[in-house]
């Protein structure tokens, strides 16, 4: 059910008492199912599957069909844990392998499908962002900064934040799986592979040491299962009490050395699964001790899913982190308020007209469009909409998905201006009439004030829209008559049809 707040923005009245987060990691897919209690998420439930989805990357970066199936097949059984949620309690994200396949869209489509939810591909500091999340919710509360990473599959992030809150995020594409392939082909382990893993880590992280290092921090933090493993070998191999230690893994590196393959690697706390992909795990982590000046740090059990479950939460109770990344937009690029919210108060009346009891994230995705179309003003007013798009497709906007992102930009880039630009989307997509609906709110506000507003109909038909304005407010209205017809030709030159007509006669004027 959807609900407006005072300054008419839409929010999400649900409440879901159980939630549920998929991560389809690099190395292994994650399904954790966690009881909302409060402001809290107790885990519930949990399913684990090392699909290697990193490991099935061909040269030309595209998923191999084998490694596509054995994903179906986790994602399968997620599914039917899963079967009975409602959509608005489930988040499933892609990381660093979703990221960089040259086929993710034509695999996700069937992974959608058979998972039977929507999911989402994520940049890297949007995952950095949730993983320090995640990792957050499982420590004691702490006025000190903490550095927290993550070495995944295929990237490794790195947060600084003090409390909840990230302060410094960075994803740098090296992962345990990646490294491990590289640098350790076919299992084999020796000091020239340690020492090219190490250096090729070591110039990764060049480009962010200093500015982390000039932050500061208290605590560090590892998370992953990569981390745990290293943590519980060192453990185990008597060289720390907890934790991981730079002498520590100094000693387990040796003892991976000495064993010369991982087939050989019988140490105590290793899972026979995870041995082929901890090669490559040690040494980025040795990197990053030695180039970080850390002597020792803490493992958490939080990680990215636990992230994406408060997040979740976060959209549920109305503290979506989108909102915030929104406002702060808006402050940033200046944003002319009144202006803004005039446009999204109108566009999301019309949409309401068009589709009967439009989809939550329908009405979200137009008002962000309507509050964040004039972003890019500041750069040149001359072509303002492609500038505003281009901030929206490459910024860091936290909380977003890549596809929101994409989706978002495309539509503030359709708000005015020729339509051809928009040829490649199809004929059936729900986002022609959010941009019908954005386009004739800024044409009604051209004035950049506050107007009494005609009265307006406005519904979808088969060949495109029909628009009634009532006849009196017209002939006051020369400039905006003119724009309506202008409009109306230029829906007409892509094949589609505007109809308007005057509310008080029934004359009709088609394009």
């Amino acid at each position: 059910m959807l609900c407006s707040g005072a300054n008419g923005a839409v929010r999400i009245s649900v409440k879901h008492e159980t939630l549920a987060a998929v991560d389809l990691g690099s190395n292994s897919f994650h399904l954790q199912i966690g009881r909302v209690v409060g402001e809290q998420v107790y885990l519930l439930d949990s399913l684990r599957d090392s699909v290697r989805l990193g490991a099935g990357l061909t040269r030309e970066r595209r998923l191999d069909r084998s490694t596509q199936l054995r994903a179906l097949e986790a994602l399968g059984r997620f599914g039917e844990r899963l079967r009975g949620f409602p959509r608005g309690a489930v988040r499933a994200v892609g990381t660093n392998a979703l990221r960089v396949a040259r086929n993710a869209d034509e695999f996700l489509a069937e992974a959608k499908t058979v998972l039977g939810f929507p999911i989402e591909v994520i940049f890297g500091r949007e995952e950095a962002r949730l993983i320090y999340l995640g990792v957050a919710h499982t420590l004691p509360p702490s006025p000190d900064r903490r550095l927290v990473v993550d070495i995944g599959g295929g990237s490794t992030e790195f947060i600084i934040g003090t409390g909840l809150k990230p302060e410094l995020v960075e994803s740098i594409t090296m992962g345990c799986v990646s490294y491990s392939l590289k640098y350790f082909p076919e299992g084999r382990i020796d000091k020239s592979g340690f020492k090219r893993a190490e250096l090729a880590a070591a110039n990764e992280l060049q480009p962010i040491v200093k500015s982390f290092r000039r932050t500061g921090w208290k605590d560090v933090i590892a998370s992953s299962g990569t981390a745990r493993s290293l943590a519980g070998m060192v453990r185990e191999g008597g060289w720390a009490e907890q934790g991981i230690t730079a002498a520590g893994l100094k000693k387990l590196r040796s003892a991976f050395i000495e064993a010369g393959d991982v087939e050989q690697l019988k140490l105590p706390g290793l899972r026979d699964d995870r041995a082929p992909i901890l090669p490559g795990g040690l040494a980025i982590m040795s990197a990053i001790l030695a180039e970080f000046g850390i002597d020792a740090l803490d493992v958490s059990e939080g990680a990215l899913r636990q992230g994406v479950l408060y997040d979740l939460l976060g959209r549920v109770q109305h503290h979506d982190m989108r909102e915030v990344t929104v406002a702060e937009f808006m402050r940033r690029y200046h944003v002319d308020m009144a202006q803004a919210e005039r446009v999204a108060g109108l566009a999301t009346r019309l949409q309401a007209e068009l589709v009967i009891e439009p989809p939550e994230a329908e009405l979200l995705m137009l008002r962000w469009a309507c509050l964040l179309h004039e972003i890019g003003i500041p750069i040149a007013h001359a072509a303002y909409h492609k500038h505003s798009a281009y901030i929206l497709s490459q910024a860091d906007m936290p909380g977003y998905s890549r596809d929101e992102q994409a989706r978002l930009a495309r539509l503030v880039l359709a708000h005015r201006g020729k339509l051809a630009k928009l040829e490649a989307l199809p004929a059936r997509s729900s986002d022609w009439s959010l941009i019908f609906a954005l386009r004739l709110a800024v044409l009604f506000y051209q004035a950049r004030s506050d107007i009494a507003l005609p009265r307006i109909a406005c519904r979808a038909t088969d060949s495109g829209f029909a628009l009634g304005v009532e006849r009196r407010w017209l002939d006051e209205h020369p400039l905006t008559e003119a724009a309506l017809e202008a409009e109306a030709d230029e829906w007409h030159s892509q094949g589609m049809r505007l109809e308007i007509r005057a509310l008080a006669e029934e004359k009709t004027r088609a394009s």
